[in-house]
Formats: C-alpha cells, sequence, structure tokens
C-alpha cells in the first residue's frame, strides 16, 4: 500500500525546519540510524557520489544523462534547488511529484520516531527512499557540504568523483585546503575507483585515498584532455583514447574539465555499467543545468557564490560576452563577499548590489558595505526588478546583464523575468 501523507510538500518543508536547532548538523549518526529504519542499504544500485567545491551539480547532472543514454534508469539527487524543492531529486530526468515526495517524507518521519533530522537528513533519505521504489539502476548523488560527515555519504559509493577543492564552508570544514580536502575526500572507500579533476590536488587528498586503499584516477596523470581550436575536444583515459568529441552543451571553459572527469569516473564503472562512446556523445549534447552559464530572457543567469566560482564566470565572461556589462549581484552573509567582488568587478562596468531575505541574506546596503571595504563601487537597488531594469538601460542593446552570486538570485531573477515577460 502506498503511503498516504497529511501535509502538503510545502507543509512537510516548513515542519523539517523545525526539527533540528541547527540547519547544518553534519554527521551520519542521525541519518543512518533511520535509514536502518526504513530498510535502505549502505550499498544499493550502482552510485556514483561526487563531491567538490564546484563542478559538482554539472558533473552529476552531466552522470545521469549519459546513463539515461545508454538506456539505465537513473536517479539523479542535487542541491540546492534553484526554483522549487522537486528539482533536487530526479528518476529518468523527471523531476519527483510533490506526491511522490510528500509519500516518503511521511514514510521517514514515522520511521525516525525522536531522531531529530536536519532538513537535508530529510531529503537525502526522501532520494534513496524514492530510488529504491523506482529500482534505479545507478544512481548519481551529489554531496551537499564536505563529504565525511554529509547525508549522501551514508552509501558506500562505487566510484567518488572529486571535482576540486576550494575555500568554501570554512566554519564547518576547516581553514585550509588540506583540512576541506579531508573532508571531501571522506566519500572515497576501500578497493573503489577515486577520480581527482583537479591537477593540484592538497595532499590530504591523496593521503585519504592512500589510507583507505581507493584506486587514483588523476587529471593529468590516469586520465586528462586537450580541447581543440574549433571547439571539439579530446579525452584519454588509460589505454583508451577519443578524438573529436563535441563540446559540452552547457557553456565555460570549466566545463570541458568537468566532462573529463565524468568521464573517467563512467569508465572506472564499466565492469558494471558498461557504455558506449556515442552514449556519452548524446550526454554531452543534451547537458542543460539551471542557472549556471544560462541564457534566459536576455539575462546570462550563472551562481557564482564562492570564488573559484566568480573566477570562472569573470573569464567566461571576457571572453564569450559584449562589454559593456553589468552585473546584478545578491550574496549570503556566510560567503567570501569581498573577494567574490573583486573578481566580478574586474568584468563588469556595473555592479548593482540586490538584498536577499532570510536569516542569511545580506541586505542590499549590508552587501554593499562589504564590496566597499573590498575596495568595490556598487550601486544599491530596492529589488530584483529594479536592479535588472537598471543593468539594462546601463549597458542598452548591445551589452550584457548578469545576474549572479546565490541561488537566491538566480531564482529571483527567473521569477522576475517570466512576471515582466510581454
Amino acid at each position: 500500500m502506498p503511503v498516504r501523507s497529511s501535509r502538503s510538500l510545502d507543509e512537510w518543508l516548513r515542519f523539517q525546519e523545525t526539527l533540528h536547532p541547527r540547519s547544518i548538523a553534519l554527521g551520519l549518526e542521525r541519518v543512518r540510524a533511520v535509514a536502518a529504519r526504513l530498510g535502505l542499504p549502505h550499498r544499493g544500485p550502482h552510485t556514483l557520489t561526487i563531491a567538490g567545491t564546484n563542478g559538482k551539480g554539472s558533473s552529476a547532472t552531466l552522470a545521469a544523462g549519459i546513463y539515461r543514454a545508454a538506456g539505465y534508469r537513473v536517479g539523479l539527487y542535487t542541491s540546492p534547488h534553484v526554483l522549487r524543492y522537486p528539482e533536487r531529486i530526479q528518476i529518468d530526468g523527471r523531476t519527483a511529484d510533490d506526491a511522490a515526495l510528500c509519500a516518503a517524507f511521511e514514510a521517514i518521519d514515522a520511521a525516525r520516531g525522536d531522531v531529530p533530522l536536519t532538513y537535508f537528513e530529510f531529503g537525502t533519505l526522501a532520494a534513496l527512499w524514492l530510488f529504491r521504489a523506482a529500482r534505479v539502476e545507478v544512481q548519481v548523488l551529489e554531496v551537499g557540504l564536505g563529504g565525511r560527515l554529509d547525508a549522501v555519504n551514508l552509501v558506500d559509493a562505487d566510484v567518488a568523483l572529486l571535482t576540486n577543492v576550494g575555500l568554501d564552508h570554512r566554519d564547518w570544514l576547516g581553514d585550509s585546503r588540506e583540512q576541506i580536502g579531508a573532508e571531501k575526500a571522506g566519500i572515497f572507500r576501500a578497493g573503489r575507483p577515486a577520480v581527482l579533476v583537479e591537477r593540484a590536488p592538497p595532499a590530504s587528498v591523496l593521503d585519504a585515498a592512500r589510507d583507505v586503499g581507493a584506486p587514483l584516477l588523476r587529471l593529468g596523470g590516469e586520465f586528462d584532455y586537450a580541447v581543440l581550436p574549433d571547439g571539439g575536444w579530446s579525452w584519454r583515459c588509460g589505454s583508451e583514447t577519443w578524438t573529436r568529441l563535441p563540446r559540452p552543451a552547457l557553456a565555460g571553459a570549466v566545463q570541458y574539465q568537468n566532462a573529463a572527469g565524468v568521464l573517467a569516473a563512467l569508465q572506472a564503472g564499466l565492469q558494471r555499467r558498461p557504455l558506449r562512446r556515442d552514449d556519452c556523445e548524446r550526454g554531452l549534447a543534451l547537458l542543460r543545468l539551471r542557472g549556471r552559464c544560462e541564457s534566459y530572457r536576455g539575462v546570462l543567469l550563472d551562481v557564482a557564490h564562492n570564488a573559484e566560482a566568480a573566477q570562472v564566470l569573470a573569464d567566461f565572461l571576457r571572453r564569450e560576452t559584449a562589454a559593456p556589462r553589468a552585473l546584478v549581484l545578491g550574496m549570503l552573509a556566510d560567503k567570501p563577499v569581498g573577494e567574490v567582488g573583486r573578481l566580478l568587478a574586474g568584468a563588469a562596468d556595473h555592479l548593482y548590489a540586490v538584498g536577499l531575505d532570510g536569516p542569511r541574506g545580506l541586505s542590499a546596503a549590508a552587501l554593499q558595505a562589504r564590496l566597499r571595504e573590498a575596495g568595490v563601487d556598487s550601486q544599491t537597488c530596492d529589488n530584483i526588478g529594479d536592479a535588472l531594469r537598471r543593468a539594462r538601460r546601463a549597458v542598452g542593446d548591445a551589452g550584457s546583464v548578469v545576474a549572479t552570486g546565490s541561488f537566491l538570485t538566480v531564482a529571483a531573477a527567473i521569477n522576475e523575468l517570466d512576471a515582466s515577460r510581454p
């Protein structure tokens, strides 16, 4: 009998926010206990787990797309969402519907007893519950925060992929790349491949792989890639070499690197889930991800909420967009606002600061003050609509308008662009 829910999706999400005194509480004890009560195994279908500071979402989406092109039934779990919560959980390319999510939440709530799960732990268990119900053959899981103590890590990955290690979430993961790398490498498992998509990873990542006994595939070592002048590219992994691959459909030079890592991870899992080159090419051609270098109604949308992502966006703007450029920026208080602002301001002619709601959001005035401390000039705007209108006026028909910073900024821009459409 299917589980019936007593709450709407919005009611469930509000309820989940009240259960634990902290919105982020790392640790596997709670989620493991409830997973056991739900009968969720620590080894499910073939599992690719992806951690890293940037590139997790596009890598996970590409991997899932390639597996789908090969005919496998695929579950994809990512976070955060841009517009609606169900975006986080996809089965065969379709987002979970509200009723299915509510049924999963009902089952989890019944099993948890007095265990105070966090919002993210509820979502992770719901994804695994729905994937089991759908009998997926592959599940691609994006780590939410760190790796070692993230709820996703309750599942033993068959292949682990680490995109990169940057200085983000320092309050929870540590103050150095070495500390943060050790946390992210916690997804590695003995005897199961670990793919490193960074040419110079922290020593702590290499040490973790050695200590646990995870065979390594390293960018620049066991696999590599090269971009051709026409935008095509070549890739090699061990004795396998592919030439004249199509460019990833998602814009940005970094997507070649992300794709190279994904292909290496899929190559590492070939014994359990065989693939062909044309499956990979179809996945590359169909790659789409909301809010990542996305051109939407005349505005470029890109989540760039840390220094590494801001550098990638700044490079893309200089290479691929027309000047003059106007940036609409909204950020959360716990992000490196000054560093992001300096990087983006170097590729922009105008910068408009907008406020974000919520306990972590910066008001427009607070954002402007922190940017000023970093030597970055900006103008404050009353709201996202005001900012987009002023940005358009500033650059005219020939220039470029960009909405960036937090996921919340991108979501607000999408909603405004939809609402103001003629």
